[in-house]
């Protein structure tokens, strides 16, 4: 079954470099961008520890780093149009 992703979804992915086609399951997409998220949030913490990043400012990064990864927070059920976006 195709799956018509929100041209709006579609430009949040491009962001990461992530071009999903038709074929590609959005759950699968979602889990590839929550471990991308993941791991630059290892990252920023690792630049804090290293005095990179001073303690007090890490929380400054952190909320922009969830803001260049707010698709991450919206449902699965919602990157779809039509009947492919029901469970």
């Amino acid at each position: 079954m195709p799956y018509r992703y929100r041209p709006e979804v579609l430009k949040a992915l491009e962001a990461h470099g992530v071009r999903p086609t038709p074929a590609t399951r959005p759950e699968l997409v979602h889990e590839f961008v929550n471990d991308l998220y993941r791991f630059e949030l290892r990252r920023l913490r690792a630049r804090q520890v290293g005095g990179d990043i001073p303690r007090q400012e890490y929380s400054r990064h952190v909320i922009a780093l969830r803001r260049r990864y707010l698709l991450v927070s919206v449902p699965v059920r919602h990157w779809t149009l039509g009947r492919e976006s029901a469970p």
